[in-house]
């Protein structure tokens, strides 16, 4: 269930619009702020990497045609100076990437880049000292950039955290606005430690995958499983993406706007969110496709022969209730990423990455339906879709349909064995199934990949009472609620109490 995080991000809304191909622009004005912050007064000592990370990083984006203001431990006033440059150089449609490499702390689950000077004795300064995360997202989208980028190199140990009387470790889930992708080195609420390499492995990875000529999102995927795989799941990386456009590092690489057919690849969702969601990126489906097939029932648009008789003499027909479908979708129609992929849609049905990333905006939305048709449209693309399969999983479970939920979760899991999302959903599956023993199962499987899954960790607490171990599970239940507080409505958001 690490599309949690994904579709936070989906639900912010800009009024940016949308830039045609961003991959393919190279007219499109490109502006980084790269930032690494090493000599920290509060440190034990100065750390080695952000420093080469800072200049390594600017160098790859200058090739890739950016133009980068580079900072070196910088104070906050300077990081203010630096920003505000950033700020200032941003036209309608530029992209726009942040990268950072320091410390970073959380507090009231906001995420903050630390400067050198910050001086923090109480939880209360890190607000005071430190530069938002969210809020500098904000401020680019505000002044019209189309795609923003941050790279977040900051899960380090808080160096501070001895002053604060709650624990603050690693990094907190960024809500952030459309056409937005943000990468932290580690999942939320994990750190990593300054192994006194000259550069660390997170950006050793980066790296090398964006020099691989392709689109954005799929580089960083990889630059995740690298990490992941290097570290020996030590340390994974955290990934949150709600760019509805086609961007690449190298100018031009990117696929083609309108894959065609089976041949496109397919997109793969965040989160962690899950993770998250990753991300999550995200998950659910839609039960209705944008056009009837042979043989399928009729659309929800569709209005039945004898309604259209049923005309009253005094006036027009009397609107009988709607099926879940139509309400779901009347709403929607003129969301500005659903509206968009919807165009990519009638030029070409068969655009796999367009229902894939339309289901997930309408899993955001609440509109598991026409979620799930959507994915279920691009397993019919792609019948090795491993994330449809997953996230049609999970929307079928929150749906009530368990049985399909199950077999979508199994065939995931055959697909790419121990993939953590779809052991988290198949535990989902089997908490409303009844089936304790097999949930506890699942979720253990995903808390040994992912330790800080809060999701996972949660569904536990609950399969353990419901199985008789009342102690450990309230422990389990305790300790995801403190991670994220918001995890008890959010499985009741699932039909879980």
């Amino acid at each position: 269930m690490s599309i949690r995080f994904a579709l936070l991000v989906i639900l912010i809304l800009s009024v940016v619009s949308i830039v045609p191909s961003v991959a393919a622009d190279s007219n499109v004005d490109r502006f980084a702020l790269v930032i690494g912050n090493a000599k920290y007064p509060f440190a034990e000592a100065p750390l080695k990497e952000p420093v080469n990370d800072a200049r390594d990083v600017a160098d790859e984006l200058k090739h890739d045609g950016f133009i980068v203001d580079v900072g070196e431990n910088l104070t906050g006033q300077a990081m203010r100076d630096a920003f505000d440059r950033l700020y200032g150089r941003i036209k309608p449609g530029s992209v726009v990437l942040v990268f950072f490499s320091g410390f970073g702390i959380q507090s009231a689950r906001q995420s903050y880049l630390i400067p050198v000077d910050a001086q923090i004795w109480a939880e209360a300064d890190v607000r005071r000292d430190g530069i938002s995360l969210e809020t500098m997202l904000d401020q680019i989208n505000n002044r019209g950039a189309g795609v923003k980028i941050a790279l977040i190199d900051a899960s380090r140990r808080n160096p501070y955290e001895r002053l604060f009387r709650q624990f603050s470790a690693g990094l907190a889930p960024v809500v952030a606005p459309r056409d937005t992708l943000v990468m932290y080195s580690a999942a939320p609420g994990s750190v990593v430690s300054d192994d006194g390499r000259d550069h660390s492995l997170f950006v050793q990875e980066l790296l090398k995958e964006i020099r691989v000529p392709g689109l954005a999102e799929e580089a960083l995927n990889r630059t995740r499983v690298g990490v992941t795989r290097a570290s020996r799941n030590q340390q994974i990386p955290w990934i949150s993406s709600s760019l509805a456009e086609d961007f690449s590092f190298i100018q031009g690489s990117g696929a083609p706007p309108q894959p065609p057919g089976p041949e496109a690849k397919n997109q793969i969702p965040q989160e962690e969110t899950k993770n998250i969601p990753q991300e999550e990126t995200a998950r659910l489906p839609r039960d209705e496709a944008p056009k009837k097939q042979d043989g399928a029932p009729p659309l929800a648009t569709d209005k039945p022969e004898k309604d259209k008789l049923a005309e009253k003499k005094d006036g027009p027909l009397e609107k009988k209730d709607e099926s879940p479908e139509k309400k779901d979708a009347a709403p929607l129609s003129e969301d500005p990423i659903i509206k968009e992929l919807s165009d990519r849609l009638a030029k070409n049905p068969d655009d796999e990455n367009a229902l894939y990333r339309r289901g997930q905006v309408y899993a955001s939305k609440g509109a598991y339906s026409l979620a799930i048709s959507d994915f279920s449209d691009s397993l019919r693309l792609n019948p090795r879709g491993v994330e449809a399969f997953n996230n049609r999983c999970w929307a079928r479970a929150v749906t009530g349909d368990l049985p399909a939920a199950l077999k979508d979760c199994n065939e995931a899991l055959r697909l790419r064995p121990n993939f953590v999302d779809a052991l988290d959903s198949r535990g989902l599956v089997n908490l409303k199934n009844g089936n304790a023993k097999n949930a506890i199962a699942d979720f253990d499987a995903a808390l040994k990949i992912n330790p800080r899954l809060t999701s996972s960790l949660y569904g536990r607490g609950l399969a353990k009472q419901r199985n008789g171990s009342i102690s450990e599970g309230e422990l389990d239940l305790s300790n995801a609620k403190a991670m994220d507080p918001n995890i008890v409505k959010e499985f009741a958001s699932y039909g879980v109490p």
